[in-house]
């Protein structure tokens, strides 16, 4: 029986041969970052208030003028069909299900035209990476509008890839070399094996189609790593909105000044993000910047948050403190990594009930009701009992 979502990620990292699961798991260098995304919750505690009628109680938002059922959205991760095969439209129909945007990354392994056949009346967001190339970003924003995704979610925190201690001890690289260690570790994971031997190596289809080729796992991911746009600044934006008609984000915001230029540059809204803490290491915790921007730009973007958010109680600190919304990364992955779509589904209804409690013993009856009153400081930076807060000891 899973509990919650640290369940999922027991029974995920179970069924993964360590190679997948370093990639879903791992961080930059010591796993500071990522470390600090999640403590950085834990300096709040709730100051709850009593005798108020929480009878009727709902994690009903509005996030553009569209409905969402809870202040959540499934975020962008790339390569998941290393953890379960058609990954992206799994994600997608879970979160369209659950009443959830889905954000799609650029390095999924599903084409975005299969995902909205998935989700029909899902609200898709796109994820883009920018290339040297640009004309692949180009192509990949027209499919999208001619797919009816709704938003843009620029990424521009990976100039270059972070340092990943994990990928360099396991050796990864696209595609899959085998080796005895990896054949040795396939044999352990015997369900993930057949899964990958029954559906193939999984590709890069939506840069694959967008540069007019046939699947290419190698050349594709040098796309990504090593050919990335160095040169991309502010002024671009002009370039963005001469090829999407719709919502421009950007994401992998740390800094007010950057908020600040965003905003002036006329980006709808902002992710803060460490990337999971896999780019920068030593970068701040989303959520320790959240208040400072929110009092610099939140009259004018939609600010979202992402990084740490493991539970309903997360998604209502976030919101308390400023955020529209929190992206999920790696929780919806877990589930995903464990049981495949259902897996993913009852961590969204998990997270959904946990904020259906907190906000009921808080006594705050909507999401509006959700401020920084809802807070205060704790004397001590809390862990959750039993474990480090972002297990990192396997790496």
């Amino acid at each position: 029986m899973f509990a919650c979502v640290d369940d999922y990620r027991t029974a995920a990292r179970r069924r993964l041969t360590r190679i997948a699961w370093d990639y879903l798991e791992g961080a930059a260098e010591d796993g500071d970052s990522m470390r600090a995304a999640c403590d950085s919750f834990r300096r709040w505690q709730f100051r709850p208030r009593v005798m108020t009628d929480v009878s009727a109680c709902s994690q009903t938002t509005s996030i553009w003028g569209r409905e969402a059922a809870a202040p959540m959205a499934v975020g962008p991760t790339g390569l998941n069909g290393l953890f379960w095969p058609r990954a992206d439209e799994l994600l997608a129909a879970a979160a369209a299900e659950a009443g959830l945007p889905f954000v799609m990354s650029t390095a999924a392994t599903s084409l975005l035209e299969d995902v909205r056949a998935a989700a029909p009346n899902a609200d898709l967001w796109l994820q883009l990476y920018v290339q040297r190339d640009r004309a692949i970003a180009e192509d990949m924003m027209r499919r999208a509008g001619e797919a009816g995704f709704s938003t843009l979610v620029l990424t521009v925190d990976t100039p270059v890839h972070g340092n990943r201690d994990h990928d360099l001890r396991n050796g990864f690289r696209l595609p899959l070399r085998p080796t005895a260690k990896l054949m040795l570790d396939c044999l352990r994971h015997p369900r993930w094996s057949c899964q990958m031997l029954r559906h193939g190596v999984p590709q890069l289809r939506n840069i694959a189609k967008s540069v007019g080729e046939t699947d290419n796992l190698a050349r594709h991911a040098a796309l990504l790593s090593r050919q990335m746009d160095l040169a991309l600044q502010w002024g671009d934006l002009d370039w963005i909105r001469c090829h999407w008609r719709g919502r421009v984000v950007i994401k992998g915001i740390l800094d007010v000044e950057d908020a600040r230029l965003a905003r002036d540059a006329g980006a709808h809204g902002i992710v803060l993000s460490n990337h999971g803490g896999r780019q920068l290491a030593g970068a701040p915790a989303p959520l320790d910047v959240l208040t400072q921007v929110h009092r610099a730009v939140g009259r004018d973007l939609c600010i979202f948050v992402d990084g740490g958010v493991r539970r309903g109680t997360d998604v209502v600190k976030a919101v308390a403190l400023g955020a529209t919304a929190v992206l999920l990364g790696r929780a919806p992955l877990y589930g995903l990594a464990a049981s495949g779509k259902d897996g993913v589904a009852h961590v969204l209804a998990l997270m959904k009930s946990e904020m259906n409690t907190t906000m009921r013993l808080l006594g705050r009856a909507d999401v509006a009701s959700l401020n920084p009153d809802c807070l205060r400081r704790a004397a001590t930076a809390l862990v959750r009992s039993g474990q480090a807060s972002c297990p990192y000891s396997f790496l």
